[in-house]
């Protein structure tokens, strides 16, 4: 097979976002405008999944960025949570759980067993089941990240009435169960 050549595989250069920003339409190289969070397929326009994976991304993001300086990140969130909801807990429950692989929850497992957040004993039945629980250090590290977290809530929240919440909730806890059983 014949070798591509080095113009044909090298992408054009990306122009600045400042060049890019209060663009309508293409740019003079024909360029086309990426268009932000909520215009285009992006907004109510797009498809019900994208909106869904798009809200994710850049919940995950600011969850980051708001715990960024306890040094945690957005799955260690999820892992002590379910931890706290759930205690006893083997790393494969916790990995179906957070939608994380169970490598993923091994290292982050590690992680806060090295740190004191969390403890391991082994299941009383099956000795080779190992069971996690918090520490006392990770109760309160997981109520510090809460308390960050819950602000976030908030501004999830914020323009919806009880009843429009509730009802958001719904939707999206039977979306997760109807789709998971097909």
């Amino acid at each position: 097979m014949p070798r591509k050549t080095a113009d044909i595989t090298r992408s054009p250069p990306r122009r600045s976002t400042a060049s890019r920003k209060g663009a309508d339409r293409p740019g003079a190289d024909g360029t086309p405008r990426v268009p932000g969070p909520g215009e285009g397929k992006r907004g109510e326009r797009g498809y019900l999944g994208y909106l869904l994976r798009q809200a994710h991304a850049a919940v995950r993001l600011k969850m980051e960025r708001t715990l960024a300086d306890l040094g945690v990140t957005s799955p260690q969130f999820a892992v002590l949570t379910m931890l706290n909801a759930y205690p006893g807990l083997s790393g494969a429950d916790v990995a179906r759980l957070t939608f994380l692989t169970p490598q993923t929850v091994g290292v982050i497992i590690r992680n806060l067993e090295r740190d004191g957040a969390i403890l391991m004993t082994p299941h009383p039945v099956h000795g080779r089941i190992q069971q996690w629980t918090l520490t006392p250090r990770g109760a309160t590290l997981l109520k510090a990240c809460r308390e960050r977290v819950l602000e976030l809530e908030k501004r999830l929240a914020k323009g919806l009435d009880g009843k429009a919440e509730i009802t958001i909730r719904r939707w999206l806890a039977g979306i997760a169960a109807e789709l998971q059983e097909s």
